[in-house]
């Protein structure tokens, strides 16, 4: 009867063992790929501050850009936008506008901030981010303003357009600005961009002791070149079945086995986790007596070595860097072991997986050696 009690024990064990493999399926985790894009901006308007109406301020505009996105939240971008800004005055009742045409190159640093705080998520359908750069403001064709300049001086007598200027004109302009990408693909999404840019008095011709400033609107498609990402599957740990196999031992008869060979049988391999902090690579004060206990384990046992793995979590980093902190990590349990144990190199060996393999379920448990001892 007991014997059959210990049977059922071991078929139940290995069902549910059976089992949870079953409900344990590998994770598939998204990888960034760095990439170029083109940027094609052609619906846009710009809308110049000045004391006239609101409406004869605005004139259409339009952008090109190439971009290089290097991770998940930071890019950089060379933009060229052009076109036509306009100005005016009202003066003893009278209202003058004047326009001219500029070409405005500038290159930008971006930011994701979908990405930055909520995390890589290629098929996020809307992403929101925010840029800021500096450029070439090229302005030309100010024909208009000589010539309002002339009339407000034949008519009021006023000259109130100092900065008047003509040729060509070549001003520095900062910028600043927000973005929002729809996606439709993987390859192409369509965007609207809202952007603040300041440059010298002198842009409109009108002397006014502060910068000048003018905002523009632009709506436009953006077109990834290459593969913006891959797929990778994180395996599932292999569960643990060594004490179901002590049950099965239980129920299989054996010949007796001689003093020695109990012993040596007795022996269980010792393992320990060595967790680390975020991006470090030292055995903390918490974790050190874990590597005592392998250490303690080696010297009671001559002829035991010892197998010792590092990892990095798969949710932070990228593949260079997490293979740098998985051999760091595991290099400082094989130094602690040889200079403050002095355990022999010859029973030391050591790996490491970067975070390619995840050995928990737990993301930030795999900042860790598994060190098995036997």
């Amino acid at each position: 009867m007991k014997m059959k009690k210990t049977i059922l024990s071991c078929l139940l064990a290995l069902g549910f063992l059976t089992a949870s493999a079953q409900d344990q399926q590998p994770k598939t985790e998204y990888v960034f790929n760095p990439h170029w894009y083109v940027q094609i901006q052609p619906l846009g308007i710009q809308h110049t501050l000045g004391e006239i109406d609101f409406s004869d301020l605005n004139s259409y505009n339009v952008q090109a850009a190439v971009g290089r996105q290097f991770n998940p939240v930071v890019g950089a971008r060379l933009a060229v936008n052009a076109w036509q800004s306009k100005a005016g005055s009202k003066l003893n009742g009278q209202t003058y506008k004047w326009d001219w045409k500029y070409v405005a190159p500038s290159i930008d640093a971006t930011a994701n901030l979908s990405n930055l705080f909520c995390g890589f998520n290629p098929n996020r359908v809307f992403n929101f981010g925010v840029f800021a750069g500096l450029g070439l403001n090229i302005g030309f064709s100010n024909d208009e303003a000589p010539k309002k300049k002339d009339l407000m001086n034949q008519t009021i007598g006023v000259n109130s357009l100092e900065y008047c200027w003509s040729g060509t004109k070549a001003r520095l302009f900062g910028q600043a600005g927000i973005t929002g990408d729809f996606k439709i693909s993987d390859a192409i999404s369509v965007g609207l961009e809202l952007s603040a840019n300041t440059l010298s008095d002198r842009y409109n011709s009108k002397k006014a002791g502060n910068w000048d400033w003018y905002f523009n609107a632009l709506a436009g498609v953006k077109i990834n070149l290459g593969e913006t990402y891959t797929t990778r599957e994180i395996p599932v740990p292999e569960p643990e079945i060594r004490y179901v196999e002590k049950i099965v031992e239980k129920i299989v008869e054996k010949p007796v086995p001689t003093p020695a060979a109990a012993a040596v049988a007795e022996v269980e391999p010792l393992r320990r986790d060595i967790f680390f902090l975020i991006n470090k690579t030292n055995i903390r004060p918490s974790e050190a007596q874990k590597v005592k206990d392998i250490a303690d384990y080696l010297n009671e046992h001559p002829t035991a070595k010892v197998v010792i793995t590092g990892y990095a979590d798969a949710g932070t980093g990228n593949n260079k860097i997490n293979d740098r902190l998985a051999a760091g990590r595991a290099d400082a349990v094989v130094k602690s072991l040889k200079k403050d144990y002095g355990i022999a190199a010859s029973r030391i060996s050591y790996d490491s997986k970067g975070s390619r393999v995840q050995p928990f379920a737990e993301n930030d448990m795999n900042r860790v050696s598994v060190c098995i001892a036997e």
